[in-house]
This record gives C-alpha cells, structure tokens and sequence, in this order.
C-alpha cells in the first residue's frame, strides 16, 4: 500500500501507526532515506492493501475508523486531499485493510505462470522482499530468486529440481506466504513468534528451478519447436508426460553437479531420456548452472532441496557432512515425523555438491509418499509435515 508523506511524518510513526515491525518498513522502501523524507514522497507500507468505503449518512472520520477497527490517522494518510470536516453521503473514500489471510493457494496444479503470478501478488503486499532473476531456462523462463530477511543466517531451500515433483513449489509458496503474514502482522507459527526471524534469518528460496519441466507435466508438449518434437521424441511419441523427471532437454537437473558425477553417469542412461540421464558433462544446463552459481555467491549455511517423495530426509554424503547436521536432521524428523536416511547409493545431486564444497549441512527433502507425481490431495498434509522443518530451520 503507498502512502505520501507529510510534514513531520517518520518511518517509526509509521510504523507505530500500522503495527507493523519498523525494519520491514526500511526494507520495503530501500530507495528511500528516511533521514531526509520529502513531503509527498511516496511510501510503502507492507501488510496492507487500499480498498474503498463509501459514505453513509452521519459518517465522520472518527466513526468510520472505529467501526472499521483502524486508527483515526489512517484515513487522514490515504485521504490527502479530502476535508474530513465537508463530507458528502455516497462520497468513496481510501481504506486501509490490513492483510489477514494467504495470498497463495497452493492446492492446485501449479504452474509456472501460477508461480510467477503469485510472487507478483506477495510482492505488491510485502514489497520488503528482495526479488532476483538468478538465470533463464532452456525455454527462457525467469529462474528466481525470493530472499527474506536481514540476518547472519543463510538458509537457501529450493523445490522442483524434477518436473514431476512440481508439488514441492506450491508447499514452499504457500510456507512463504504464511511466513511473511506473521511477520508483518507481528504473529507467530505453531506458537514460535516469527519477527525475530527476520533479523537473524536470510532466507532464499528459489521455488522453481526446472519451470520449463513442471510446463510440460502439467499441459504436456510445448508448442515451440525444437522443443515439442524433441520431447516426443524422447517421450516415445506419446503425449503422456506425467513421469517426466528431467528438464525439456531430457537431462536431470540433480544428475548434474560435480559430486563423483562421472560414477554416477556411468550407471545412468547416455542420451537424452525423460529422467536419470546426467548430461555430457556436470553443469552443462542452465537451470543448474543458474543454481550452482548461486550457492557460490550465497554463502549459505544450509541447504534444504525439496523433492518427492518418500517422507525421507537424506543429510549424508562421503562422510564431509558436518557434526552438526545430524543433530539438524533429529529435529526435522521429530517435527514432521519423516525418516532421517545418512547415506544413500547416489551421486551427483545438489545437496551432495554442497556438502562435498561447503561442509555445511546439506538436505534432500523427500515429501510425501505414493507415486510422483504425487496427488494434490495430499497437498494439506504435506504442507503441515513441511511447516515443521521450515521452522525448525529458521530456529536451529
């Protein structure tokens, strides 16, 4: 919601007057000093959205803002120009609503263009989040990145490295949304108060890494060529892609990363197929390399990839993971009930690479059980399982 600002006005009184945490309204408004704000200069403030109140006899300020539950100030902020002395029956006036509900409806087939224009949407309401494009698909879709947060911390969570496991992108959309309602709204989740979370915590979440494959599993052949007759050709020429594993060149985006990627490349298919086959070389997409480099710049202390299915959490690779991981991996199945797994016989996976360059704790996330892709049905019980290793790890 934007405000203009006028004589005398501050960040803190604006945050005094909203209810809403003074560092959340800083970072919404980044281009702004607010120690030389200029009257008329626009604001955002986050949390918030205008809507429209249209006068009824008898109405004044002060009755309106009672009933509607908001201070006085409000009004007089969103209604500058207006004399609240002179007002006229049927006259439409600006209201400030608080926001109180999601944003995100994860509970449906979730494509990239659901995606996109739901990080629109949390970014127009909570305009404190940092919004980066880390790198394109095949296809040229925008690979992005969501960062939240001012803390030391670095904790990066990334979902749908497989396109038939595209539930994990809503499960990480939705957590998010439910994150930035409890910060601005100074609440808390499963009883653990979230703001101070935003000053210890920098949270990076690329919640689609392969949108060009969760396309093609949900709506089936691309229409651009080469693109629709070389996925059918690798598919058989059947218009079935419900098990497509890999991105739209048929190479699997967690088969890619210099982690003992030649053993496992030996083992896996040598050409183009809809899942396993690990490219020519590590690295060698641009869905991956989008997200290697940014592990590189990001520093991260953690890494959570999200995938499907299993209710496992694998947290081992060659004995580099660090002490502290397994105490890590006992939190997060306490909390979610899933199974922690040390060491699997596989390579080459994006957590693995973390671990192997970093010796930092490293995450694959199996959510859920059954066949991928996995039924929307199970969408609320997943998103519950997941609540808790999202917390757990902002709070461990």
């Amino acid at each position: 919601m934007n405000i203009r600002v006028r004589q005398g006005d501050s960040f803190w009184y604006y945050s005094q007057l909203f209810n809403v945490p003074l560092p959340l309204i800083s970072d919404s408004n980044r281009d702004v000093n607010p120690q030389a704000l200029q009257v008329g200069q626009i604001v955002r403030i986050p949390g918030f959205y205008v809507n429209f109140y249209t006068i009824q006899p008898g109405d004044t300020f002060w009755a309106i803002s009672n009933r509607l539950g908001f201070n006085f100030d409000m009004l007089q902020l969103l209604n500058p120009t207006l004399n609240p002395y002179a007002l006229q029956i049927g006259q439409r006036i600006n209201v400030p609503v608080r926001v109180s509900s999601p944003i995100v409806r994860g509970r449906r087939s979730y494509d990239f263009a659901a995606m996109m224009n739901d990080i629109r949407q949390l970014i127009e309401v909570y305009p404190f989040i940092v919004n980066r494009k880390i790198g394109d698909s095949v296809m040229g879709k925008d690979l992005v990145e969501l960062q939240i947060g001012r803390g030391t911390k670095r904790v990066h969570m990334n979902g749908s490295f497989h396109a038939h496991e595209w539930i994990t992108t809503p499960i990480l959309m939705q957590t998010l949304n439910e994150y930035l309602l409890a910060l601005t709204n100074m609440g808390s989740i499963r009883g653990l108060s979230m703001p101070p979370f935003y000053h210890s915590v920098l949270l990076s979440i690329v919640p689609m890494v392969n949108p060009d494959g969760v396309d093609l599993v949900i709506h089936g052949a691309p229409n651009e060529e080469p693109y629709r007759r070389n996925v059918l050709a690798i598919n058989g020429g059947s218009t079935d892609f419900s098990g497509w594993k890999a991105n739209i060149r048929g190479v699997d985006l967690n088969n890619q990363f210099p982690a003992r990627w030649e053993e496992e490349a030996r083992r896996k298919p040598s050409q183009p197929s809809s899942r396993d086959f690990p490219g020519t070389r590590p690295l060698s997409e641009p869905e991956s390399i989008a997200i290697a480099d940014l592990t590189k710049r990001g520093n991260f202390d953690r890494v959570l990839a999200y995938h499907t299915q299993g209710k496992v959490i694998f947290w081992g690779y060659q004995g580099l993971e660090p002490s502290e991981a397994a105490t890590i991996v006992a939190e997060f199945s306490r909390v979610s009930g899933y199974r922690g797994v040390r060491y699997v016989d596989s390579f080459a996976g994006y957590k693995d690479w973390f671990i192997q360059e970093w010796r930092k704790p490293g995450f694959t996330v199996e959510l859920g059980s059954g066949v991928n892709p996995l039924p929307i049905s199970q969408f609320d019980q997943i998103y519950q399982e997941n609540l808790g290793i999202f917390l757990a790890s902002l709070y461990m």
